[in-house]
């Protein structure tokens, strides 16, 4: 073999890059290092598709199913959101709410490609969570109607594996038009919500604790949902962080070690599930702190420091995780001793959330 080929095929992050393979393309906001704002495009490689200005600091990124666009939805109370072509970074879209709505970070394309539903605060009744529902025509996000979430302040939201059943996680907690203020602590309501996507309701389902903020959400290929939660009352209160609902099974929490409820230092930020070999990964960056577990026996697989953990998602080996302070990671879980790589990214600025395209 030529010393060229030899080279094109040589192992760098944790993934063999062959002669025209194509690297999976890590979406997220960032912000540079002058504390601009940008939307985000990484081979896992190293290499950068794009890093795009944003006016507003962006949450969640939503790739499309099929077409090579992502969504970077504005981080609450933001009132934009921008549609990215991820080939090149240019912006097609700023998306921009009513005046009576902003985004809440959060969003879904459907898998036929042709409606986005995403997660908004009603500012005229403070706290009224809504769902979005928006229609992509000619590259453009068009609103056209919204549905109830039927709790205070959703936030994160995802398919169940039907793909027309929307998980949502209605945090509780009541905010003003346009401040990150929490006015209803005394009286939070969170809840877990089921929607069909034409609006109905489903079921609704809440954790013992009032203050124990739903959050986050992964869904498995099973339709196991885990929920990761923002303790918002006293911090030396021993609440469960992690929720989870097995099909046909009530919401109830996940068993988690008192070691591992305090290494979150009662927050935790992305979740995600590794439906094929059966692992939860979520990131607590208070705690500095990632950790995964075996999902059906809830066995700890691994508790490892970073600094200020942000996003994490599958991918064929195990687990990305991104951060706000350090370099990017690759957990590989296919053996019985989880391996970490560092990947070739640029360290640090990196926000909570990052997805595979």
């Amino acid at each position: 073999m030529k010393r060229r080929t030899l080279l094109a095929a040589a192992t760098l992050g944790g993934w063999r890059l062959m002669p025209g393979s194509r690297q999976p393309l890590l979406l997220s906001a960032r912000d540079d290092a002058d504390g601009r704002h940008q939307a985000v495009g990484y081979r896992l490689d190293g290499r950068r598709a794009f890093a795009t200005p944003v006016a507003e600091r962006c949450h969640d990124v939503v790739p499309h199913p099929h077409l090579p666009l992502a969504l970077f939805v504005g981080r609450r109370p933001s009132r934009e959101s921008y549609l990215i072509d991820t080939r090149d970074g240019r912006l097609l879209q700023t998306l921009a709410t009513p005046a009576d709505r902003h985004f809440y970070g959060h969003g879904v394309f459907h898998a036929g490609g042709e409606w986005f539903y995403g997660t908004e605060n009603d500012t005229r009744e403070p706290g009224r969570g809504v769902i979005g529902v928006y229609r992509l025509q000619a590259q453009r996000l068009q609103r056209v109607a919204e549905h109830p979430s039927h709790g205070i302040g959703p936030h994160q939201l995802l398919w169940m594996p039907d793909g027309e059943t929307l998980v949502v996680a209605n945090g509780g907690i009541r905010t003003e038009a346009d401040s990150r203020e929490k006015m209803n602590l005394d009286a939070m309501e969170p809840s877990l919500v089921l929607l069909h996507r034409d609006g109905r309701l489903l079921a609704k389902e809440r954790l013992p604790e009032p203050m124990n903020s739903v959050r986050h959400l992964a869904v498995a290929s099973d339709g196991t949902v885990v929920s990761g939660q923002q303790y918002e009352g006293d911090p030396q209160d021993a609440v469960p962080l992690l929720a989870i609902k097995r099909p046909g099974q009530p919401f109830r929490a996940f068993p988690l070690s008192e070691t591992q409820r305090r290494a979150m230092n009662q927050y935790t930020a992305s979740v995600a599930i590794h439906s094929e070999l059966r692992l939860l990964a979520v990131t607590a960056p208070r705690g500095n702190r990632v950790l995964i577990w075996n999902l059906d026996s809830a066995e700890l697989r691994l508790d490892a420091p970073l600094a200020d953990c942000a996003g994490v998602a599958a991918v064929a080996e195990g687990f990305v995780v991104s951060s706000g302070q350090s370099r990017c990671r690759l957990y590989d879980c296919r053996r019985a001793r989880i391996e970490t790589r560092h990947l070739a990214l640029p360290a640090g600025l990196w926000d909570n959330h990052l997805r595979l395209a």
